[in-house]
């Protein structure tokens, strides 16, 4: 019974999280708060679970005791919160009701106003959105656990101290706001389709979340291309999810996935915001990225992807936004048209950049290039790298096994 409830726990943990927090600071305007109150229901769900049985609406039950515990809080401390600097009110947006009515938008905002550093903007909405622990978004960004939580704690003493407001920006103000949400959203969605560490791959939660984040912000500006884009972009990788794995939990990688479970309604949506997006000119980020996952949506078999049209469409997307990683996929999509030694060239100049040090999917890129040229040793020792770089239990898995291949050619 306790592991039912513990899993029952770390299910509305996982799910509604950042709606309890959300709807928790729209009573509070405390951020701290709102996070302690959150953090009291899911412990007294751990007690009152096992005695009374999981609630038919985990959510609800975890909602309401927040929030009689935030109300048992301000009641005791009035006189004191008085004299304290708190969230602005919410006030209403216009726009369409079913859009905006959504708590976890208007603590994204307040998590994405531009008084906060990008960094800080980031940790933020990872710790109050998505509900990672504070380790976890330490390790997100290669530093130390107290260093991130002396982050997260300066960033919520300046959204009271400048008195952010809890809300969705006014119409006006849309435009100079959207392009830190998106990214901060696209964030979510990544470290839920390839989660940096923990015996998961995936975490659905994060992706769900961070789709209903971008069907939300497409209802509130659905005019605007990089909100297309973004959309687009992560219905096309999402429709693959179900093929990521053998029926024995094994990562299967694009050239092993049975197309035809792609959920082809997914993929007709997304190729549909992509033409909306790319219409508008000049193309943003993410409807190149976008235009990339199209390719491989609506290629019939991995042997029918148009190498070629994906390497121009990572030249545009370096020129759009230069980025190691960027270059790293162009490496690898070069390698993948024109050969192995070809890809490996590709890769040479990214040995030395100094933000891939640490990046285990260049060691994995370079292992698969030199296993595909029989370098047996070379290759041992990048899969080796890229183990060692490698958080997640279900990569290292399989780095793992084609690390035994490499070595069992080895020995013949």
């Amino acid at each position: 019974m306790d592991d039912d409830v513990n899993a029952a726990v770390a299910l509305a943990h996982r799910r509604d999280w950042a709606q309890v927090l959300a709807t928790t600071a729209q009573l509070t305007r405390d951020l701290d708060l709102a996070e302690e109150c959150t953090q009291d229901a899911f412990a007294q769900a751990l007690q009152t679970w096992p005695r009374d049985g999981v609630p038919a609406r985990p959510g609800a039950w975890l909602t309401t005791i927040a929030r009689n515990r935030a109300r048992d809080v301000l009641r005791r401390e009035s006189a004191f919160r008085r004299s304290m600097p708190l969230l602005v009110d919410d006030t209403a947006v216009p726009g369409p009701e079913d859009a905006l009515d959504d708590d976890r938008l208007r603590l994204v905002f307040t998590c994405c106003h531009p008084a906060l550093s990008p960094e800080a903007q980031i940790a933020l909405t990872l710790r109050l959105v998505c509900g990672l622990s504070t380790a976890e978004v330490a390790h997100t960004f290669l530093v130390s656990e107290s260093t991130m939580a002396a982050r997260i704690t300066r960033a919520k003493k300046k959204i009271l101290k400048a008195r952010i407001p809890y809300r969705v920006p006014a119409p006006e103000h849309l435009d100079e706001r959207v392009d830190a949400v998106l990214e901060v959203v696209y964030l979510i969605f990544t470290t839920g389709h390839a989660a940096p560490d923990g015996p998961h791959l995936i975490r659905k939660d994060l992706i769900a979340s961070a789709v209903g984040l971008a069907r939300m912000l497409h209802l509130l500006m659905p005019a605007d291309a990089a909100v297309s884009g973004l959309l687009a972009l992560m219905l096309l990788i999402d429709a693959r999810s179900a093929t990521r794995f053998s029926s024995e939990g094994r990562l299967l990688l694009l050239s092993e996935q049975d197309r035809s479970r792609w959920n082809t309604r997914l993929v007709a949506e997304g190729v549909s915001l992509l033409t909306d997006a790319l219409a508008r000119r000049p193309p943003t980020r993410y409807a190149v990225e976008a235009a990339i996952a199209a390719v491989h949506a609506e290629s019939p078999a991995w042997e029918d992807t148009d190498w070629s049209e994906i390497v121009g469409l990572y030249d545009t997307l370096l020129r759009l936004r230069p980025s190691p990683v960027v270059a790293l996929n162009r490496a690898t999509a070069i390698g993948l048209r024109d050969g192995p030694a070809a890809g490996l060239h590709a890769l040479a100049p990214l040995e030395a950049e100094p933000a891939l040090a640490g990046y285990g999917y260049l060691s994995a890129a370079r292992a698969d290039f030199l296993r595909l040229l029989h370098r047996w040793s070379e290759a041992a020792l990048a899969y080796e790298e890229a183990i060692a770089l490698t958080g997640n239990d279900v990569e290292r898995s399989f780095l793992a096994a084609r690390l035994a291949e490499v070595r069992a050619r080895l020995e013949h």
